[in-house]
C-alpha cells in the first residue's frame, strides 16, 4: 500500500458562507470547488485550499455531531509575517512562540475549529 499525501479534511460549519469568506478573504485561500447538493436548502460541497497546496478543506455543514478540528497545522516560510498578515486581515491570532522545531502562532475559525501556523523551523 502505498498514501501519497492527505487528500481532503472535513472542516465542520455551521454557516457555509461565513466559513467561505473567512477561509477565501482572511486565510487567502483558493476556492476549489462549490457545487449544489441535494440534501438541503442552499447545502454546498465548498473545498478551499491555500494556494498550490494539495489538500483541500471541505466546509460542512450538514454533519453537525462531527468534532471540531484541534491543532491542524499550516505550514508557512516565515510565522511572524504570516501573523502579520493575519491580524491585517482581521484574525485573532496569538503571539508567534519559538519551539524546538520552529516558530508557532494559533488562531481559530468563527466555528471554533483552531489551527497551528507553523514555519517548521525555518
Amino acid at each position: 500500500m502505498e498514501i501519497t499525501h492527505l487528500q481532503k479534511l472535513t472542516v465542520p460549519v455551521t454557516d457555509q458562507d461565513v466559513a467561505k469568506a473567512f477561509y477565501v478573504d482572511k486565510l487567502g485561500f483558493e476556492l476549489r470547488s462549490e457545487t449544489p447538493m441535494p440534501m438541503g436548502d442552499n447545502l454546498r460541497w465548498i473545498e478551499v485550499a491555500p494556494k498550490g497546496g494539495q489538500t483541500t478543506l471541505v466546509l460542512c455543514s450538514w454533519m453537525p455531531d462531527i468534532p471540531k478540528l484541534q491543532n491542524a497545522m499550516f505550514e508557512t516560510k516565515n510565522t511572524d509575517e504570516a501573523v502579520a498578515a493575519l491580524r491585517v486581515a482581521g484574525v485573532a491570532v496569538d503571539d508567534p512562540t519559538p519551539t524546538p522545531w520552529g516558530k508557532q502562532a494559533a488562531f481559530a475559525d468563527p466555528d471554533g475549529n483552531r489551527y497551528i501556523i507553523t514555519d517548521g523551523g525555518a
